[in-house]
């Protein structure tokens, strides 16, 4: 089972940008395909971009279009996730997941790791 573990969140202002990063062990990227999904309080999780094997295939909520880039470098075993132009609304915890099968839906997702805050202040 490949282990996932997410880096990069923290405070930022409305406007500002963020470059979250997952870092995969036990198994190679190559072979899965890596979501990021987030999850404010009191909320469900939701999906927000999505990568296949070889990090050519993306797909991304319409909320995030133009504004999350998602990429995946498979010699370095990590995803990154590029957030620009970033709103209050954006405030939640993220997690990237991998899975076997190119997905937007969480319980398709078979590895997760614990997951990084981002806040953003208005």
């Amino acid at each position: 089972q490949v282990r996932l573990v997410e880096t990069g969140g923290g405070l930022v202002q409305a406007g500002g940008s963020l470059t979250l990063s997952c870092a995969a062990s036990g198994r190679a990227l190559s072979t899965y395909v890596i979501g990021w999904f987030r999850q404010a309080p009191g909320k469900e999780r939701e999906f927000v971009a999505v990568i296949n094997w070889s990090g050519v295939s993306t797909n991304y909520a319409e909320s995030m279009k133009g504004r999350f880039t998602i990429s995946k470098d498979n010699t370095k075993n990590t995803v990154l996730l590029q957030m620009n132009s970033l709103k209050p609304e954006d405030t939640a915890r993220y997690y990237c997941a991998a899975s076997r099968i190119y997905s937007v839906t969480p319980n398709q997702y078979v590895s997760w790791g614990q997951g990084t805050q981002v806040t953003v202040s208005s």
